[in-house]
């Protein structure tokens, strides 16, 4: 898709385009009602023409009739020629009244009552009376009376119509303005949201870029789409993981040789101190014995910190290998023969409760995982305490704990216990000083599997202690 050189553009773009279909909608509603307010005022005028021409028609037609009736009681010739200046006037508001109606039936209407009124008119100029001449010009005005109330009615009804035809129109304009209202309130919609994601896409690529090298995920290239900027943004975070990706390979480099450097001469110490120890070399005093005590003890803490620090490091390297499912209850009960004798020197006892769960995974790293939870929860725990492992199933994932009756953990320190080389303050109840990379990798091996490790300070209310608890994707049941 085209994205615009910059994201200020591509958001302006955005903007322009969503705001179009409501501005269009706003022009088209403007433009649908002045040409309805022109209707209106139209009609409106229209009609008081209308209107006012008709009763003008009407009342000079009442004139037109008393005029006639003063004339054939009086015989007096003064009347007709009234009659014939109010006849000029009402010839004049019916053509005008004829020229402003709407419609064919009020104009024909009109056109006979002209017709009719001319006739009257003839009629009454035509010098000499017969017998039955009074009688048919009163009877002829009269009706013609009664064609004026009729053309000032049908004028009435047409005005009518006219109103009702702008109600309707205006109904309609307003069910046309809802549609298009909806219309585009839907394109606008859908545009916006068509930009929201177009926006929060790179957005959202950075952040999984950022997340990835926070885990120190330096494997997977970092790749970013949208304007120039944000490609250029993306082309830096690919720089950097591949730059941390070179300094952790340096790193792992140089910690394996530190540590292969460090065995040999450790060894021979070591070695040494045991010969000491044995008395090979002859009988040591009391100060002597200590002294080869202290130099075996630190040269053992420092040979299981070199192991330590090689398993981590093998941790960060290697990728997990996933060899078919591994049963979960079979692992504990192989670290629980293991762990047994440790347990016995602190008068530990382990209590197991096992449902059997299947998870995918490597079988040595999940010992692991159990050895370092369990020797842990044997170190911290007081002379004569318990440990309890509890196994099961739970929302379609297999769930472990391990519970001992130790002093527990702070709560400052939940978050950072398992961080690489991080030691409490409470120091375990144990002869060799801890190296603080158990639990770190420990959390890498359950990381590796899919999985989730935390802790609890308290395992249980009234319960001292701590609480690991890890939760493992559980394998699938076969089809």
């Amino acid at each position: 898709m085209y994205y615009p050189r910059s994201f200020p553009k591509f958001i302006v773009l955005g903007f322009v385009l969503v705001s179009a279909p409501l501005v269009y909608a706003l022009v088209e509603l403007a433009m649908n009602l002045d040409l309805l307010a022109k209707q209106s005022e139209q009609a409106v005028v229209q009609a008081s023409r209308v209107g006012q021409a008709s009763r003008q028609v009407r009342e000079q037609t009442t004139l037109l009739e008393r005029v006639v009736r003063q004339y054939l009681i009086l015989d007096d010739q003064g009347l007709l020629d009234d009659y014939a200046r109010a006849r000029q006037v009402f010839l004049q508001t019916t053509r005008a009244l004829a020229a402003a109606a709407q419609d064919e039936t009020t104009v024909t209407d009109i056109n006979k009552l002209i017709v009719h009124e001319s006739m009257l008119y003839t009629r009454l100029a035509t010098p000499g009376r017969t017998p039955g001449f009074v009688t048919e010009i009163a009877e002829g005005y009269a009706a013609l009376a009664e064609e004026t109330q009729a053309v000032l009615n049908t004028s009435i009804r047409v005005t009518e119509q006219a109103v009702d035809g702008l109600r309707q129109t205006a109904r309609e304009g307003r069910e046309n303005w809802t549609l298009l209202a909806a219309a585009t309130c839907g394109i606008a919609l859908a545009l916006a949201l068509i930009f929201i994601y177009l926006v929060a896409r790179p957005i959202r690529q950075i952040d999984d870029a950022i997340r990835q090298i926070g885990r120190a995920d330096f494997d997977h290239p970092i790749v970013v789409n949208g304007p120039r900027d944000m490609q250029y943004l993306g082309q830096r975070l690919e720089w950097l993981r591949k730059r941390l990706h070179d300094l952790e390979a340096q790193q792992n480099k140089f910690m394996r040789h530190v540590s292969h450097e460090l065995k040999t001469p450790l060894t021979a110490v070591r070695e040494g101190a045991e010969l000491l120890r044995d008395r090979v070399g002859g009988e040591l005093s009391t100060e002597q014995t200590e002294i080869v005590r202290i130099i075996r003890e630190n040269t053992l803490y420092l040979q299981k910190l070199i192991e330590d620090l090689l398993k981590y490091q093998q941790t960060r390297v290697d990728n997990p290998h996933t060899l078919g499912p591994v049963s979960l209850v079979d692992v504990i009960r192989r670290v629980i023969n293991e762990q047994k004798l440790a347990a016995y020197a602190r008068a530990v006892t382990i209590k197991a409760e096992f449902e059997p769960v299947t998870v995918s995974g490597d079988s040595e790293k999940l010992r692991v995982i159990v050895d370092n939870l369990l020797s842990n929860a044997i170190k911290y725990s007081p002379k004569g305490g318990e440990v309890l492992i509890r196994l099961r199933a739970h929302n379609g994932a297999a769930e472990l704990l391990v519970i001992d009756q130790g002093p527990g953990v702070l709560a400052a320190e939940q978050d950072r216990i398992f961080e690489s080389f991080y030691q409490g303050q409470i120091p375990p109840d144990g002869p060799i000083k801890g190296t603080g990379l158990g639990l770190a990798i420990t959390r890498e091996y359950v990381l590796s599997h899919g999985g989730h490790i935390g802790v609890a300070a308290a395992a249980e209310p009234g319960r001292p202690g701590a609480c690991f608890h890890v939760r493992l994707p559980m394998q699938p049941a076969p089809a």
